[in-house]
């Protein structure tokens, strides 16, 4: 898989690491070592993904997290040893698709890039003028395009993340299913679940601050404790 991605990391010895590896999978990778650098790099170049570390000097990670999330759904993958609960809330609450604890495998990264990727791509997919118009996907006051990755509630187009936006998808897709978080990642990200719970969680939480009148109590998409998630019966 080819790609132009963006790492955002301090530490030389990763970065080197990173740039090697990621280089014999096909991806050519440019490297920032500060926050404030990153943010003129990625207004200078187009970018299909970027890895970011959350302890950077001059601005932090997630100052440029939410910075490049203001103005691009560029996919964001998390580079940190911060391995806590808090730290991955942020950052995926914040906007990254995903987070990798250091020190992590090659492999792994190799592997995340490209899932990610590859979701941002059929995110934003638009088929071609000529090919018949899909059906709109409706529940409640949400309405959703298929095709052209739009999701409106009440004639306002909600903003979605490619993670997000194929989440609602599925769901509404599939009214009557109930969906174990092994399944969602074997179906949204792509990959065996690791029982990392707080990234479903997080995504979940931010998906439904998006489209539910009342989070805290979602009508769209109801938990079902101890098992899963199913679409809500509006």
């Amino acid at each position: 898989m080819e790609g132009n991605l963006l790492l955002i990391e301090d530490d030389a010895a990763i970065s080197t690491m990173v740039v090697d590896y990621l280089a014999k999978e096909g991806y050519t990778t440019t490297v920032v070592d500060n926050g404030e650098q990153a943010l003129k790099q990625f207004l200078s170049s187009s970018y299909d993904l970027v890895l970011l570390d959350l302890m950077l000097p001059k601005l932090s990670g997630l100052e440029v997290l939410q910075l490049i999330r203001g103005q691009s759904r560029v996919p964001i993958v998390i580079l940190s040893a911060k391995d806590n609960e808090v730290e991955k809330a942020l950052g995926l609450r914040f906007g990254a698709d995903d987070y990798i604890t250091k020190p992590f495998s090659l492999l792994e990264l190799a592997a995340r890039v490209q899932a990610s990727i590859r979701r941002a791509t059929q995110y934003s997919h638009v088929e071609p003028e000529h090919t018949p118009i899909s059906q709109l996907l409706s529940i409640g006051e949400l309405t959703i395009d298929p095709d052209n990755f739009k999701v409106t509630k009440k004639n306002q187009e909600i903003k979605l993340t490619s993670t997000e936006f194929q989440i609602l998808k599925l769901f509404i897709q599939n009214p009557t299913r109930v969906y174990t978080k092994a399944l969602l990642f074997e179906l949204i990200w792509n990959e065996d679940y690791y029982r990392d719970d707080n990234v479903i969680n997080v995504h979940m939480r931010r998906l439904r601050e998006k489209i539910e009148d009342d989070p805290s109590n979602p009508r769209y998409i109801r938990t079902l404790w101890g098992i899963g998630y199913r679409l809500g019966e509006i």
